[in-house]
This record gives structure tokens, sequence and C-alpha cells, in this order.
């Protein structure tokens, strides 16, 4: 018959070659803490054995140790019945297959369904949750940590190496197929003229236009004031060969001059018919984008005939190159200009938590929002998670894990049984002594 105590009653995993095998190394721990707690309760009950023994056998000689005996006999009774109930939840007490006896194994998949049930109506309630974000202040937590300056430089450098592990992982043509993709789908098949169109109405209907016009006309005059042998020599290209040098000449000045004063006047004068005569121009191009079909057509014409061409794919392909180049370089540096802003806007992210009310109160408010609504919406699944990994363990392994977990103290039961036990038994024995005394 095998003792109580044994020490291979916490089974190792299926196929493992011995009781730690499998095992975490915090269940290791709580494994040997549970072989002590063990011994120490089997060694109550040898203990209790031995003195019932001995008190027993000398009773005859010397009466007082009818006491002793009383209170070890009950001591082992108490003992071996607490036993009995504490391995009956994990196996069957000597190998007997005694009815109601290996609670656990025998009935995992019960005990995993009510444990995640009362997980699911006990901790994962939207009002637990939002009271528990409510005493946390998630806020004040949060804005308490980023204000660090090393918990901003590690949160930073942590992005960092994760951003560049993206970089690395993505693969250039996907993401030019991925731009080329987005571009059609936002850019060429939708018709983009009413739009163009009405920005163009309200911009010239406001006058912000004229500050372009300003700044062309202004340009114009200032090449022209200083390139003035530029703009002749392109008058005279456009000559006849057979006019004589001093007409070329003649020529040249002249329109220069007049080239030079026609934009100096349009300069001058904010209502210059040219300037009046491009107003009524883009009045009407904004009018025909919008109503013109015609027009319309043009403009998604000429659209897709720039997206499509060859050179400007290759225009986009040489900046995302550029960019993502850069953009590595930056990540790696831990002084780059764009990890040092990174880093003060955590901290000053984190300052105005602690010193926003405002800023802190709908921080608190969103995250509590998120949290129920994820509550709301998976808390069974979730919940669900501790039933099905239950009841995915076999019966030697959902014993062992819950042993681990709760072995230690249910040792001390077999420990207080013992201790009461001898207590209940010796007041037994001295009361019925007394009520003997009494009778005779």
């Amino acid at each position: 018959m095998s003792s109580p105590s044994r020490t291979d009653a916490v089974a190792a995993l299926p196929g493992a070659s011995g009781p730690e095998a499998g095992l975490t190394p915090g269940e290791v721990v709580k494994l040997h803490a549970l072989r002590r707690m063990k011994l120490i309760a089997t060694g109550l009950l040898v203990l209790m054995a031995l003195i019932f023994a001995v008190s027993f056998a000398l009773q005859g000689r010397y009466p007082w140790l009818q006491y002793v005996r009383a209170a070890s006999e009950g001591g082992m009774v108490g003992a071996l019945a607490d036993w009995f109930a504490v391995s009956a939840l994990f196996r069957h007490p000597f190998g007997l297959k005694i009815p109601h006896t290996a609670i656990i194994p025998t009935r995992k998949n019960e005990i995993g369904a009510s444990l995640g049930e009362f997980v699911e109506e006990n901790f994962l309630s939207e009002a637990v949750v939002r009271e528990k974000l409510a005493s946390v202040g998630v806020s004040r937590v949060v804005g308490t940590w980023l204000s660090s300056p090393k918990n901003a430089k590690r949160l930073t450098d942590e992005l960092a190496s994760a951003a560049q592990g993206a970089m690395a992982l993505l693969s250039d043509d996907d993401i030019r197929t991925v731009i080329e993709g987005l571009a059609r789908t936002h850019l060429v098949d939708r018709d983009w003229s009413p739009e163009i169109g009405s920005l163009a109405e309200k911009i010239v209907e406001s006058g912000h236009h004229h500050l372009a016009v300003d700044l062309l006309i202004d340009r114009s005059e200032e090449w022209l004031a200083s390139n003035p042998e530029a703009f002749t020599e392109l008058v005279s290209k456009r000559l006849p060969s057979w006019i004589p040098s001093f007409v070329d000449r003649i020529v040249d000045e002249r329109v220069y001059y007049e080239a030079l004063k026609f934009v100096q006047a349009v300069q001058s004068d904010p209502n210059h018919r040219l300037r009046l005569a491009l107003d009524d121009y883009l009045r009407q191009l904004a009018a025909d984008l919008q109503h013109d079909p015609v027009m319309r057509d043009r403009l998604e014409a000429a659209k897709a005939q720039l997206i499509d061409d060859p050179r400007l794919r290759e225009i986009a392909s040489l900046a995302w190159q550029a960019l993502k180049d850069a953009l590595v370089s930056s990540l790696a540096n831990p002084d780059s200009p764009l990890r040092h802003t990174a880093e003060s806007t955590f901290i000053d992210t984190g300052l105005r938590l602690q010193t926003d009310a405002v800023l802190a109160s709908k921080v608190d408010a969103w995250v509590a929002n998120v949290a129920s609504h994820l509550v709301a919406s998976y808390r069974h699944d979730i919940a669900a998670v501790i039933s099905e990994t239950v009841e995915r363990w076999d019966g030697a392994e959902a014993s062992q894990k819950i042993e681990l977990q709760v072995g230690k103290d249910l040792q001390f039961i077999r420990i207080n049984g013992t201790v009461v036990g001898s207590l209940a038994g010796l007041a037994i024995f001295t009361v019925a002594q007394a009520a003997l005394a009494l009778a005779s």
C-alpha cells in the first residue's frame, strides 16, 4: 500500500521523464514548496502514530498516558481524514476508485467552464472595468511614466527599432504597387473636375490668386531687368536672316523695352486689362470644370496620361526610395532630429496629461469607453479561453497544474486536521472520563 506522503503524486506532463519535466521555472519552485509541506504534514501523522504506539503500550503502567494516547489517536484520525479529503481532489487515494474521488481529473471540463463563467461574471463586467480604470487613473499613470526623459527615450528606442524592422520587411515593389493602387483609386478613377472647379471658383472670388499673379509678374520683371541680352538673343533668333544687323539690334532693343514696359505696367496697375482678362479666364475655366463635359473629359484624359507616364512612375519610385533611406537613417541614429523630436513630444504629452485636467479626463473617458466596448463585445470569448484551455488538458495535466497552484495551502488543512483531531480526541476522552467518574 502506498504512503499518502509519496512525492510522486504530482504527475509530470504526458511523455515527460520526471515530475519536473515540462514545468516552468515558477512551477518547479511551487513543486518544491508543495513537497516540503507534504513532508511536514506527513511527518505530523507519523509523529502521532509513534506517540500513539508508545502511549498505548505504556498506558497500563502509567495511567496518565491514556490522555496522550487519546490525543494522538484523535490526531491520527484527523490527519488521515484530511489527507483523504485533499488527495481525493486530485487522485484516487491508494489507487482505489472510490466514488467522488479524483474530482479534478474526472470533472475538469465542468470546473473549467465554471471558472470561465466566474471570471466572465465577476471580472469582465463593464462596471468592474470602469471602476478599476477610474481608481487607477490611466492618464495620470501614463503621464507620469511618459514625462520621465528616461522612459521617453526608451519608448522612442523601442518604436524606432520596431519601425526599422518593419521597413526592412517591406518590399519596395509591394509599396509601389500599393501607392499606385491608392493613386488610381483616389486620383485616377475619381472625377476631380467638379471639386477642382469649385475650389478654383472660390479662390478667384476671394482674390487669393492675385498673390500668385503678383509673384509671377514680379519674377518676370526681375528677370527682364537682369537679363536684357538673353531676351534680345531670343528675339534675334526669330528674325529673318536677311535683315541687316543694325536693324536687328534696333528691333531687339525696341521689343525688349516694350516688353519690360508692359510687365512694369501690369505690375503697378491692379486693374490692368491683363489682370482682368486673367480673372475672366479663370472664372470661365472654373465654371467649365464644373459644368462642361468636354473640359472635364480633357482634364481626366490629361490626368490619366500623367499617371501612366513611365517617367512619373520612375520619379515616384525614386522619391519613395529617398524617403525610405532618409527615414531608416534617422531611425538608426540616436541623435537624429527625428528621434529627438519624438522624445520631446512624448515628454510634453506626459506633462500635459499631468497638468491639463480637461485632457486627462478626455483620455480617461476614452480609455474607459474603449475598454468597456471590448469587454462588452468579447467578454464571453475571453472567458472561453479558460474553459477551452482546461478542456485541452488531460486529467493528469489539469490535476498537476491546479495542485501546483493550491496544493501547498491545502497541506495546511492536513496540519490543522492533525492538531484539531488531537485536541478533539483529548477533549472527548477527558469528558468521557469525567462522566464515568461522576457515574461511579
